[in-house]
């Protein structure tokens, strides 16, 4: 059974023409959000703590501060 339905899947991919371009846009826009947009509007604050502690410390007073002030 699970093959039968692994074939079916395989042959109605094989048999696309404006499927396959449609699943290449949808690929690049996933590119596009994940890894590219990520580099420039999430930047990696952690990056420069060394150490756990000194990571769960900013982690903890930035969850305070914001907390705090509205």
């Amino acid at each position: 059974m699970p093959l039968q339905i692994y074939r079916f899947y395989l042959e109605g991919f094989k048999e696309m023409t404006l499927g396959k371009t449609l699943w290449t846009i949808i690929l690049i826009k996933l590119f596009i959000m994940f890894f590219v947009l990520k580099l420039f509007f999430f930047p990696h604050f952690l990056g420069k703590f060394d150490s756990k502690s000194e990571k769960q410390d900013y982690v903890s007073n930035e969850l305070i501060h914001r907390a705090i002030t509205p």
